[in-house]
C-alpha cells in the first residue's frame, strides 16, 4: 500500500530511483517519473517483485501515460571515476534534468538526495512506498536488462543477459577465465583482482 506524501504548493511530484549499483559492468541507470493524476497506472509496485511480463506491460504504460519521464546514467568509467555513491548521485540529476517539465518536488529512493534545483527528500524503501518511484524503478530496471541482453550477444560467454552483471559465481569464474571487457567496472574488487590492480 502506498503512502501519501503531501507537499504544500508541489502540484507535481517527480520519483527518482536507479538500477545496477552493485553489478560488475554497465552503467548505472536512473529513471525520473512524474505521473499524471488523471491518467492513473494500476499496479505499480517495486520492480524488483513484478515478473518480467509485467515490467514489460507497465513500462509501456508509464511512458505513454506519464507527464513526464527522463532516464539518466554514469558510465563504468565514471562509476570508477567518482565511485558509485556519487556516480549514482550524478545518474539521477541526469534523468531530473532531463524531465521537460520541472518537478516542484522531488522523492529519491534511499536514504540520500543528489543536490538537485528543487526541493527532494529520502523515501527509504521508496520504490515499494512511493507510486511515482515505483514507476521509475520499473523504467531504470528495464532499460538496464536491455542493455545487458544487447552486451550478452557482443560477449555471450560472460552470461550478462542471465546475470545482468552481478557478481554471480557464473560472471566470476568467466571474469577469472577470460579477463574484464571494456565495459567492468575497474574500480569493483573482482574486477580489481582479475586485472592485477588490487
Amino acid at each position: 500500500m502506498y503512502d501519501v506524501f503531501v507537499y504544500p504548493d508541489a502540484a507535481r511530484i517527480a520519483g527518482v530511483d536507479e538500477v545496477g549499483r552493485g553489478p560488475l559492468v554497465g552503467a548505472v541507470v536512473t529513471a525520473a517519473v512524474i505521473l499524471d493524476p488523471q491518467r492513473p497506472i494500476v499496479g505499480l509496485a517495486d520492480s524488483k517483485q513484478l515478473s518480467e511480463k509485467r515490467r514489460l506491460a507497465l513500462y509501456d504504460e508509464i511512458k505513454d501515460n506519464a507527464l513526464s519521464w527522463s532516464l539518466g546514467r554514469a558510465e563504468p568509467e565514471e562509476i570508477d571515476q567518482l565511485n558509485i555513491l556519487h556516480a549514482t548521485m550524478l545518474a539521477m540529476q541526469r534523468a531530473v534534468a532531463g524531465l521537460h517539465l520541472a518537478p516542484d518536488y522531488v522523492l529519491i529512493d534511499g536514504n540520500r538526495c543528489p543536490l538537485l534545483p528543487m526541493p527532494a527528500l529520502a523515501v527509504v524503501k521508496g520504490d515499494s512506498r512511493v507510486a511515482e518511484i515505483s514507476a521509475a524503478s520499473i523504467l531504470a530496471k528495464v532499460t538496464r536488462d536491455r542493455e545487458m541482453v544487447e552486451l550478452d550477444a557482443r560477449f555471450p560467454e560472460y552470461g550478462f543477459a542471465q546475470h545482468k552483471g552481478y557478481p554471480t559465481a557464473y560472471h566470476l569464474e568467466k571474469l577469472a577465465l577470460l579477463g574484464a571487457t571494456e565495459y567492468h567496472r575497474r574500480s569493483f574488487a573482482p574486477v580489481k583482482r582479475v586485472l592485477g590492480l588490487a
